[in-house]
Formats: C-alpha cells, sequence, structure tokens
C-alpha cells in the first residue's frame, strides 16, 4: 500500500521535541499532512538586497550596510534609532520602547541586514521594526531563494519556527505524496494537490508575488476549488441523507389555523401567505422539511412559525421552539401565550434558570405529551430532556447556534427511524452567495415586506461629544411627545482596556440629567426575572427610557418605543446594529436611530455607519456586512468548521461557485470514497461529525 503525507506522524519530522509535538496537537496538527495544510496567509519578497537609492514608500524590501549612527530620545515613548548607509545612501530603522539590552546588539561600525516596509521618517526614509540580523564580512546573511511565506498565527509558535517546520515536512513530500482525490482533468490548468503544496509553501523567486497575493496563482486556484469542494459536498451529503430520511406527515391545519387567524388585529401579507403555504406543503410530506425562513427584523416570522407550530399540533403531536437567549426564549413565551391560550394549546417552557420541582413538573408535562409547544433554549437538547412525540423543530436566530447543537436538536425527535421536520428562522438576512453554499441543503423561504403599518427608520451618526444634545432631545420625546427610548451600550461596567461607553455609567448620568424621566437599566448579569420585570415595566410604558446592552438585539416589540441611540456604533457590526435599529419603527409614528461614535472613526467603522445611514434594506446592508467582514463572523460559524476556511474566501472566489457544484455533483455520484476524504481533509474532525449529519 502507498504511504501517503497523512500516514506520517509528526515524530518523523527532524530534531522534533515532544513539547512541539504536543503543542501542534493541541492546534489541531496530528501529521506531517495537516502541517502542510497549515497554509501561508502572504509572502514577503527576501529574494534580492534593495539599494537604498531605489527603496520607495510603501515597498517590503531587505537592505543592508554599515551602522554609521546611534540615537535614543523621547517623543511621547522611548525611540531607538539606528541610522545605516550602505555607502551611497541612507536609511534609518526605528525601534519603539525596547530595553538597553536591546540597544546595546548595536555598535557603530557593525554590519546589518534588515527587512521592513519603507516608510516616511521625519529625516527621509525609515524601517519600523524590521526584521534584522547582525553579520560580519565573512559571513554574510543567507539570501533566499523562495519567497518568504507568513503564516496564520498558531499557538505561541513564531514564524521561524513554523517556516523550519514547514521546510522539514517539504523535504519528506519529495519522497512521498499528498493523496490526490480529484480525477484529472476536471478544469482547465489542474495540477496534483502535491504540486500545489509544494508551491504554495516555497514560491519561486520568479514567481509574480501579485498573482499569489490575488489568489490567481493554479496553486492557489487548486487549493481554493478542493476547499470550497469540501463544503460543497459536506452539504451535499446532509441534502441526500436527509432525502432518505422519513418524517411524519402532517395533515392542513384547519381548525387551529381559522381560531387563530381570527384573534390577530391585522392580516397577513402577501409575502407571509406565500411563505406559510410553502411551510404547510413541506409538512405534508414524508420528507423531512428542512427549510430556512429569511425575514428582516420586524416581517413577522414568529406569526409564520405560530402557524406551522399548529400544523403539527392540530395532527396530535409536539412542537420544539429553541431561542438563542433567555431573555428572547421569554419574549415568545409571552407572544405565543398571548395566541394559544385562546385556541386552549398548552405551552411548556424550559429554560436554564429553572430549577427542582418547577423543573421536574416540565419535564414530566414534556415527556407524557401533555405540553404540546415546549419553549426553551439550549436546556432543550439536555440529555435528560425526553420528548412524547415530536414532530417539529423551530430554531430561531440559527446563526448563533453551532453545528452541534442544531443536529442535536434533530436527534431529540427521532424515534423509529422517524425525523422531525425542522424550520430554521433568521432576522440576519443570507446573501445569495452564502445560500449557495453553506444552506444548499435548506430550501429558502424568504418574507420580502414588512407589515404595511410599519415606518422606515431614519438613522443619523453623531459624534459622542453631542451627547448633551441628544439628552436634550430624549427629554423633549419622552415627555412632551410621550415615545420611549432605547439606549444601547456595549458595554455592562467601564474598562480600562476599551474606550467605550457602560451601561451602569450611562444609566447614572442620564439619571441626574434628566431627573424627571423614568429610566430602567438592563443587562446580561441581571437574573431572568429582574430582566423580565424590566421589560415589563417598559412594555406597560411605565419607564420612558431603557438603558440596556445589547441583550434586546432581536425578539423585542414595543411599538411606542420610537427613539433609540446606540453608544459606540463604531465597534459594533452592520448586522446587529440593523437588528438593534429593528426594535423601533414597529408602529406608525416616526422613529429615528442615532448612531454616537467616538472620534477618529476608522474607514471601515466610516463605511459600516455609511451604510446603516443610507439603507433600512436588511439583504443589502447583510451584503455589505459580508463584504467587510467574512461569512464566519456574520454567521457565527467561525466555531463549527463549516465556515473556517484555510484558503478559501466565499466572496472573492464566487466566481468558482458555478463550477464548484458540477464537480462535486460529479464526485459525489462517481467517487463516493472521495468525497468523504476530501471532507475530512479540509473541514475539522473536531468540530462536526459528518457521519452523523
Amino acid at each position: 500500500m502507498p504511504v501517503f503525507l497523512s500516514d506520517i506522524h509528526l515524530s518523523s519530522l527532524p530534531q522534533i521535541t515532544n513539547k512541539l509535538i504536543e503543542e501542534l496537537t493541541q492546534q489541531g496538527i496530528k501529521n506531517v499532512q495537516d502541517l502542510l495544510f497549515h497554509l501561508p496567509l502572504r509572502y514577503e519578497d527576501r529574494t534580492r538586497i534593495y539599494p537604498i537609492a531605489k527603496l520607495y514608500i510603501g515597498l517590503s524590501a531587505a537592505v543592508q550596510g554599515k551602522i554609521i549612527h546611534l540615537d535614543t530620545f523621547f517623543y511621547k515613548q522611548k525611540i531607538f534609532t539606528v541610522t545605516v548607509s550602505d555607502g551611497k545612501n541612507e536609511i534609518v530603522l526605528r525601534f519603539l520602547n525596547v530595553s538597553d539590552k536591546f540597544k546595546n546588539f548595536f555598535l557603530k561600525g557593525k554590519l546589518v541586514y534588515a527587512y521592513g516596509k519603507v516608510k516616511q521618517g521625519y529625516t527621509g526614509l525609515e524601517m519600523v521594526h524590521p526584521d534584522y540580523k547582525l553579520f560580519t564580512p565573512q559571513r554574510t546573511p543567507n539570501i533566499q531563494h523562495n519567497l518568504t511565506p507568513i503564516y496564520p498565527r498558531l499557538g505561541n509558535l513564531k514564524q521561524t519556527t513554523l517556516r523550519n517546520l514547514t521546510s522539514k515536512a517539504l523535504k519528506i513530500l519529495k519522497t512521498t505524496s499528498v493523496k490526490e482525490l480529484l480525477p484529472v482533468g476536471l478544469y482547465d490548468g489542474q495540477i496534483t494537490i502535491t504540486q500545489a503544496i509544494h508551491i504554495i509553501h516555497r514560491p519561486s523567486k520568479y514567481t509574480n508575488i501579485s498573482i499569489l497575493h490575488k489568489n490567481k496563482h493554479p496553486a492557489k486556484i487548486r487549493l481554493i476549488l478542493e476547499e470550497l469542494l469540501a463544503q460543497n459536498l459536506f452539504i451535499l451529503k446532509i441534502r441526500h441523507k436527509n432525502k432518505k430520511a422519513t418524517a411524519i406527515s402532517l395533515t392542513r391545519s384547519v381548525f387551529l389555523k381559522k381560531n387563530l387567524l381570527k384573534q390577530l388585529p391585522f392580516s397577513l401579507t402577501n409575502a407571509q401567505i406565500k411563505v406559510a403555504k410553502e411551510i404547510e406543503d413541506d409538512l405534508t410530506k414524508t420528507q423531512p422539511m428542512m427549510r430556512l425562513l429569511q425575514g428582516d427584523v420586524g416581517s413577522g416570522k414568529t406569526l409564520i412559525a405560530a402557524l406551522a407550530a399548529i400544523q403539527a399540533i392540530e395532527n396530535g403531536y409536539q412542537v420544539a421552539f429553541m431561542a438563542p437567549t433567555e431573555l428572547l426564549a421569554e419574549q415568545h413565551i409571552i407572544t405565543f401565550c398571548n395566541w394559544f391560550d385562546r385556541i386552549n394549546i398548552k405551552l411548556s417552557f424550559l429554560l436554564g434558570k429553572l430549577k427542582g420541582k418547577s423543573k421536574i413538573t416540565e419535564l414530566t408535562r414534556i415527556a407524557n405529551g401533555e405540553a404540546k409547544m415546549i419553549i426553551g433554549t439550549q436546556a432543550l437538547f439536555q440529555k435528560h430532556v425526553k420528548f412524547y412525540n415530536l414532530a417539529l423543530v423551530i430554531i430561531d436566530e440559527q446563526h448563533r447556534f453551532g453545528v452541534h447543537q442544531r443536529l442535536e436538536m434533530r436527534k431529540k425527535g427521532l424515534k423509529y427511524e422517524i425525523y422531525p421536520h425542522k424550520l430554521i428562522m433568521t432576522a440576519t438576512p443570507i446573501p445569495r452567495t452564502l445560500t449557495m453554499t453553506i444552506y444548499a441543503d435548506l430550501a429558502i423561504s424568504i418574507i420580502d415586506e414588512l407589515p404595511p403599518n410599519r415606518t422606515p427608520v431614519q438613522t443619523v451618526a453623531i459624534p459622542s461629544s453631542k451627547r448633551s444634545d441628544i439628552m436634550k432631545h430624549i427629554y423633549k420625546a419622552c415627555l412632551n411627545e410621550e415615545k420611549q427610548a432605547y439606549w444601547i451600550c456595549t458595554l455592562i461596567n467601564d474598562s480600562k482596556v476599551l474606550k467605550a461607553e457602560s451601561a451602569i455609567d450611562i444609566a447614572n448620568k442620564l439619571r441626574k440629567n434628566l431627573p424627571n424621566i423614568k429610566i430602567g437599566l438592563l443587562h446580561g448579569r441581571m437574573n431572568s426575572n429582574e430582566k423580565q420585570k424590566i421589560m415589563n415595566e417598559f412594555k406597560d410604558n411605565k419607564l420612558h427610557l431603557l438603558v440596556s446592552t445589547t441583550v434586546i438585539e432581536v425578539g423585542v416589540d414595543i411599538p411606542n418605543a420610537s427613539l433609540m441611540i446606540i453608544e459606540n456604533a463604531e465597534r459594533l457590526g452592520l448586522a446587529q446594529l440593523h437588528q438593534l435599529r429593528g426594535r423601533i419603527g414597529r408602529g406608525k409614528i416616526a422613529s429615528y436611530c442615532v448612531l454616537l461614535y467616538h472620534t477618529p472613526l476608522s474607514k471601515i467603522a466610516k463605511n459600516r455607519l455609511s451604510v446603516l445611514r443610507n439603507s433600512n434594506d436588511g439583504f443589502f446592508i447583510a451584503q455589505k456586512d459580508l463584504e467587510m467582514r467574512g461569512p464566519g463572523q456574520i454567521l457565527g460559524t467561525k466555531q463549527t468548521g463549516l465556515i473556517d476556511f484555510k484558503i478559501a474566501d466565499l466572496m472573492r472566489d464566487q466566481y468558482l461557485i458555478p463550477k464548484i457544484k458540477k464537480i462535486s455533483n460529479y464526485i459525489y455520484k462517481n467517487h463516493p470514497k472521495n468525497t468523504t476524504e476530501i471532507i475530512n481533509r479540509w473541514i475539522s474532525k473536531n468540530n462536526v461529525n459528518y457521519d452523523k449529519a
């Protein structure tokens, strides 16, 4: 049998210590192949020495010469400078806050090699904290024959250590290979995986570094394509497995649906009617529904979930509704109680705060089938929770749950090889690029219109120095116009590290400056009862102003709240800002969102606030968020293994997706063994159990 790189243990690397093996193993690197699949982020060209005269601002380059001057001075901090001459021109090496021991390495007349980015200094060109080596005429520094790779951080390992390790691994690769899992000739310009790995780690000095950094080099395309293929095959595997699964066919609700709709003070929008019909049709089938319901904040997703729930309940089955936080779960409990009490549907709730006899009572009601609708948090998929006949699982704000949790919830309803239907909801609209890849196993429903009584929120960005003006506006809006307002903070307490306003500090300032305004405080460290008490007081208009952290991001519906101030808006992502803003504009009165920011703003922060000011369209905002932050951060999937890409980028590489889909279908059908091996190679085994997916 051939031996591949994945079969070779790290101990085969020359002169590697047990301590280093242990550190690599802790980072998920267990063999030589794993090490070589820790891929470079970028490259530096250290293959030649530049004459100082040829340097220009912005260039990263290597220089060498004689130290002709040393200086130490203070300007806000201690600065140590080394002036280097190549015999014709000079450049300054600048070091900040270094020790005397460090300075003693440098002596006038010594020779020094330095690599860094060229900047404009006070007296001419300079490099700040460059890499450097001191040398003698007899022992000049080795000039690199390849472009130098810069790797993503791996524990506490230094770049030199990573480069030494990969050099040793590449020597082993010369006598073995990485197993080739793609059939030859799948696409034009295809090279082998072994060739690609060699080139990626040690590109020749003649390689165009710009093409490498733009990810257009054949070696990069080979690896990007296989990684995207792994993601697509993983989703394809889930989809095909789901097609073979069986679910309970739930006949359409007549009695309960009619009674639920009759009690509503409004009519469904056309978008809600369309989406409700799609879900209703899915639930009548014997194949488990796997549907993603997208809808902007305030579009009425919860009512659609209620209509799906009563279809299962009218057929005599249970429904589990899972929310990511206790506050949101409690809001849903209130909403569903208002609707379901009138049509005699018994609810149960399972939250982390539930203890003792109360918890035993709820668990018993769930196990014997008395509870038809069960609402809760992650507590729902704990081992001791037994359902009587669960037929439908509804997951709200799905991006906050990992793959593990979603699969565990699906297994909860598994009985005699019968799976529950699953409805996943999100108020974070997902751009088409992502729905084509990581959600390709799901049918997609979109509520693309808001109820007719909603007014667009007007958004402005104001520097925090104008906070006193905002307070005057709050006073007028709350006392004279009888409106309510939110004041959102990113921190609970003051921080010595972060320059940000805390909820407790802002609440104290507002109480001092606005003595006639009734102010409530809400944050994540309060217990459930305290949080619900404050929310009820705000909902009943007993409070004018609610100072809160971002715990109110989703699920809170107070129609009279028409003003929101968000402190340190520059610190929050676009999707989160849009979600927070969605707590207002839920009535007919004009609503305003004020984004308070600290100066100076970074370019990304300026762009973020500009997008919010100019748009209320959740899909447009989600697309911009994807471009700025990447899919893993937006969807909370970094920890799931699904979006933790080594080299691919969904936005940058989306042009490859049509090709990927064709190749993945071909491989899945004709090379099933390769399918599993491709998935295992690229997707972290620590995070996803694909066999149970």
